[in-house]
């Protein structure tokens, strides 16, 4: 989240290694409480580390890319891959600042895969399901560590072939998406799509006339928050 230290990770990795083919953004912490208790540091710390940590490197990744582009007029076939949570894409109870910084990771991922089409760089969005350091206590003690012999499902291993696919020039068409990944399975998912709509003719609706449409507006759809997972 460093500005100039985005910066000089950025020009280290195209000093070492001559260019700059992909940049994967994983940072991330939890400073978890209910959002009547949480503190203004709680709130600004989580929201620096997750949007700002992923922001700082795709500015100084992307100016690289957009001079490469202009030097050549090719496209530079470079790639992005951010790591969200589902806590984002459902929101998770004693998680404000973590869940909407998730989710606004998830959309800054389509907003850079838009601005960086032409240039030849794609962006999309992971949500692992993984035991690491920070999700350990989510996991049950007898799902801590894998069975000898057994599947392991909550091995982070499980999870990086799909960062290698996406950073891959298989996955060139590919660009402002969002996946979950754990185990055996890769979701593609999809969201904020209109569930349906009540249209009046040419006039504003009053607050009684959307009270007798509300049947016709959400039939018999829950209203109720999305289930998490």
């Amino acid at each position: 989240a460093d500005w100039e230290g985005g910066q000089r990770m950025i020009n280290q990795a195209i000093e070492a290694f001559g260019g700059l083919d992909a940049l994967v953004c994983n940072a991330g912490f939890v400073r978890d409480r209910t959002v009547f208790n949480m503190s203004e540091g709680e709130w600004d710390s989580v929201v620096r580390v997750h949007m700002k940590g992923h922001f700082v490197p795709t500015r100084w990744a992307t100016a690289y890319w957009r001079e490469r582009f202009k030097e050549t007029n090719e496209p530079v076939n470079a790639r992005i891959v951010y790591t969200a949570s589902e806590a984002g894409l459902y929101g998770n109870a004693g998680q404000v600042n973590y869940s909407a910084a998730k989710a606004g990771i998830a959309s800054m991922a389509i907003v850079v895969a838009r601005e960086m089409e032409k240039y030849g760089v794609t962006c999309n969005t992971l949500n692992p399901r993984a035991r690491t350091l920070m999700t350990i206590n989510t996991f049950g003690a007898d799902r801590l560590t894998g069975k000898e012999g057994e599947f392991d499902y909550n091995d982070p291993d499980n999870v990086s072939p799909l960062v290698a696919f996406l950073c891959s020039d298989a996955a060139a068409d590919i660009t402002g998406q969002t996946f979950v990944a754990g185990g055996d399975t890769v979701a593609w998912m999809q969201g904020w799509t209109r569930a349906s709509r009540v249209k009046k003719d040419k006039d504003r609706w009053t607050p009684s006339e959307l009270v007798a449409a509300k049947a016709e507006l959400f039939g018999d759809k829950s209203t109720r928050p999305p289930r998490f997972g």
